[in-house]
């Protein structure tokens, strides 16, 4: 049986994944609660695999040596997050990655993943990775769409649109889950979009 894989982002509701460094939201948009960083590290507690595009782990990486800068890159969610086995999908990084249990994955994404899917005897998740995730559920290959709505806008400050450039989707709604009274994860099932003839 194949493992499922879950493309797991936050973003505003405006849909930006980020903020430009001029923007002073913080980590989370300053909205993180306990019930949210409880439900995370119950997510990745559980027991999973991750696979992370090159852009975000070198992102993450440098979150994780400036923790000083970045309080909320040290959550208990985080560390097990980085815990986990983790693929990086990459024609540019080298190893020895500073990333425990972490290895490096040459060529393309969906070959990557469509091969991991099959070997996996855990469920595979991917934080971010927003170019490869994109291009992951137009093979075909992303079972879940988790994605965790932030209450900001961020029209000015926004950066990284999650679904720029995507191909169109109809989307099976599996679960809606409020958090800390105003961040609601949604977690989809998405299927490619067919024009009606």
């Amino acid at each position: 049986m194949s493992a499922t894989y879950t493309f797991d982002v936050f973003m505003s509701l405006d849909g930006f994944a980020s903020i430009i460094p001029e923007g002073d939201w913080g980590g989370y948009w300053g909205k993180q609660g306990p019930e949210l960083l409880d439900h995370r590290l119950r997510t990745y507690s559980d027991g999973c695999r991750v696979v992370l595009g090159a852009t975000t782990f070198r992102e993450f990486a440098a979150m994780l040596a400036a923790a000083d800068e970045f309080p909320d890159v040290l959550d208990p969610w985080v560390t097990a997050m980085r815990q986990s086995p983790t693929t990086v999908v990459s024609t540019t990084l080298d190893e020895p990655l500073d990333w425990p249990d972490a290895a490096i994955a040459r060529g393309d994404a969906a070959d990557v993943v469509a091969a991991l899917k099959d070997e996996s005897d855990v469920p595979i998740r991917s934080h971010g990775s927003l170019s490869m995730n994109r291009a992951l559920m137009v093979a075909g290959l992303v079972d879940r769409v988790q994605v965790t709505v932030y209450p900001v806008i961020t029209g000015q400050t926004g950066a990284q649109p999650v679904f720029a450039g995507a191909a169109d989707f109809d989307l099976d709604l599996l679960e809606s889950t409020l958090l800390d009274g105003s961040i609601h994860e949604l977690v989809y099932r998405p299927r490619l979009h067919t024009r009606a003839d």
